[in-house]
């Protein structure tokens, strides 16, 4: 096997762990916030409660997009092409604009937790 073929070989086994580990992430988050939900559901009737198991749940979805990010980084590492290059560039762009909202959500869901707590 030549040195070419066994780093695209590589590449493809780490694009496949990174993507996995993104996609666990983003489970086990939407897990979490699932059964937050119940249990916060049957235990209060306010809708304040759910906020931070939103804010939860999109670090989760926060990080997990990183991971997937990562992902479309690495499987273009190798000998890209410019079709592969212009698909990392338009799937880089939605991720990125997707975590930028997300993140803005979170902050501004933060500041009215921080100012709910705050107040007798």
């Amino acid at each position: 096997m030549d040195p070419a073929e066994l780093l695209r070989q590589g590449d493809q086994v780490l694009v496949a762990v990174v993507e996995v580990a993104g996609a666990l992430v983003i489970f086990v988050g939407a897990v979490w916030a699932a059964v937050r939900f119940v249990v916060e559901g049957l235990r209060h009737r306010t809708a304040a409660r759910f906020t931070p198991i939103r804010l939860s749940l999109g670090r989760f979805l926060t990080l997990g997009l990183e991971f997937q990010l990562a992902a479309d980084v690495l499987r273009t590492a190798v000998s890209p092409s410019f079709a592969q290059i212009g698909q990392l560039a338009a799937i880089a762009t939605i991720r990125t604009a997707l975590n930028y909202f997300l993140g803005r959500e979170i902050r501004q869901e933060q500041r009215q937790v921080t100012e709910g707590a705050r107040r007798p």
